[in-house]
């Protein structure tokens, strides 16, 4: 890499990407969205779910409909849902994970958290996983906006690129475990995008990006010169 050039930024998705499913952290979420349209919207439970659903479908996020529709005050939301989870209580810390992300070569590539939550869920995630100071930065949905932005908006990843400094799309690399995520970010025009799938997902009839991988250690088979272990075999 030349000076000139820029550092590729490898952005990362956080829930159900940085740890599995099976810790059950969204059906958790799932019921605290539930409850809270109930509490707020004086709904029965039938009604709660299928109008948290319908939001999520049309907007990606639950609180973007409660904001455009009831005015709803998204940082009191968040305290009532996302800071809500038990994530300590659930999450422990993961060195097989600090280890795969401490093998990137730093000197060519930057690690970036890109999530539709807000950064206060963003800092617990990462306390409670034991990889604060891995990451570069954080891209994250601000619930302090008045129109939010979240994946997969095209907004949102530019605004990406604006906070991880980086100004080529070809130099971008993504990975998710959500299907419109991969594919709004290839659509983009990201270079590399990842559709990180659970051991137990089908894979889908139509890909969602360039690959699909079930462990993060087959990204060092996808992009073997962004890890410390490709600058050794060169020596």
């Amino acid at each position: 890499m030349t000076e000139k050039e820029e550092k590729s930024v490898f952005f990362f998705d956080i829930d159900n990407c940085l740890y599995a499913r099976s810790y059950k952290i969204h059906d958790i979420m799932a019921k605290l969205i539930d409850d809270y349209f109930m509490e707020k919207l004086n709904l029965d439970f039938d009604e709660a779910s299928r109008l948290h659903q319908r939001y999520y479908k049309e907007y990606g996020l639950a609180i973007e409909g409660l904001v455009r529709h009831h005015e709803i005050d998204p940082i009191e939301y968040n305290s009532k849902v996302d800071d809500a989870l038990p994530i300590p209580d659930v999450l422990k810390p993961d060195p097989k994970l600090r280890k795969f992300l401490e093998s990137f070569d730093k000197s060519k590539v930057k690690l970036w958290l890109f999530t539709n939550a807000y950064q206060t869920h963003a800092s617990r995630v990462i306390k409670a996983l034991d990889i604060e100071g891995i990451f570069d930065g954080v891209t994250f949905c601000d619930y302090r906006e008045p129109i939010l932005i979240c994946k997969p908006k095209p907004e949102m990843y530019e605004r990406a690129m604006r906070d991880a400094g980086i100004s080529e799309k070809s130099r971008c690399l993504f990975i998710d475990d959500s299907y419109n995520n991969i594919k709004g970010a290839k659509e983009f025009g990201w270079k590399t995008t990842i559709h990180f799938l659970d051991a137990n997902d089908p894979s889908p009839k139509i890909k969602a990006g360039d690959y699909e991988i079930r462990d993060f250690e087959e990204i060092k088979q996808i992009v073997p010169e962004l890890f410390k272990s490709a600058k050794c075999n060169a020596c």
